[in-house]
């Protein structure tokens, strides 16, 4: 029997996506927002992840890749948003290293189904917004074989100037873009200011981090200012939640340490990950 429109779109999705060229990729993700813009129904996993990765994540729940020069994301869903903001990352930063983390978040009982509320939309994005509660947050150090302070402090300001502390700011409805500034002191990296850029649609949430202070700290390179970005993206897919993390650096290794500073960046992305489904946990308590 011939196969529907709808069962060929996987194998057309894989057809396209292994391809170099990238306005192919192009095409294919405006042709995903086009669909999306026609419901505003969650997205069905098949729309955003190919048939191998659905398959791997279903089983292990949380997939990782790490990649050293010459990169391309290979976790990121395929999503308008995430890949507009990915490549505007990739054009200014040219990276040395990427740190993908994906991971699959059973909706609670009692959630809004298919798609999530806009009350639940609402409380997920201040709970990404609650920068304060990273205080305290722990990841595992590869270097010291033991759980590790990743931020010892958290503070949201209310620039990098002149740097006065302020609440966590609360929105009833999540604004298009929003522009953040905080004060971490970050155990390996020391006291930093970044930037967080918060970006939503109907079906997501991204926010972006950006280091504007440089980061140096024992046996990890020196990271300059506006060497590092972060995004954290959420992404509304029935009865789950899609969250891609991906940590992206310019750095200059030295002999030997692409994979120790490797596996550095991928436990702490891990910390985060974790952060953010503790957030989505609280969010769909209110």
């Amino acid at each position: 029997m011939p196969m529907s429109v709808a069962e060929k779109l996987p194998f057309f999705i894989n057809a396209l996506m292994n391809m170099n060229h990238k306005n192919m990729k192009k095409i294919l993700f405006t042709f995903l927002v086009l669909i999306r813009g026609a419901s505003l129904d969650a997205l069905p996993l098949d729309a955003l992840l190919l048939p191998e990765q659905q398959g791997a994540l279903r089983k292990a729940g949380t997939l990782r890749e790490v990649q050293f020069k010459r990169l391309s994301p290979r976790l990121m869903p395929m999503h308008g948003l995430i890949q507009t903001l990915m490549d505007e990352i990739f054009e200014t930063l040219e990276p040395g290293l990427l740190v993908e983390s994906l991971h699959l978040y059973t909706k609670p009982q009692g959630a809004a189904l298919p798609q999530w509320s806009r009350a639940e939309r609402s409380a997920l994005f201040n709970e990404t917004l609650a920068l304060s509660t990273l205080a305290g947050l722990r990841y595992f150090s590869t270097s010291r074989k033991a759980m590790r302070v990743f931020y010892e402090s958290s503070q949201v300001i209310d620039g990098p100037d002149t740097q006065k502390p302020l609440p966590d700011p609360v929105y009833e409805v999540p604004p298009a873009k929003l522009l953040l500034y905080a004060r971490q002191k970050d155990l390996t990296f020391g006291d930093t200011i970044y930037q967080y850029e918060y970006h939503t649609a109907e079906d997501a949430l991204v926010l972006v981090q950006q280091n504007l202070s440089p980061l140096v700290a024992g046996i990890l390179p020196a990271v300059g200012k506006h060497k590092l970005r972060s995004v954290v993206a959420v992404i509304d897919t029935e009865g789950f939640l899609l969250i891609y993390a991906a940590s992206m650096a310019r750095v200059t290794f030295l002999p030997g340490m692409n994979q120790r500073v490797g596996q550095s960046f991928a436990t702490r992305t891990d910390a985060i990950m974790s952060w953010f489904t503790g957030r989505a946990d609280k969010a769909f308590a209110h």
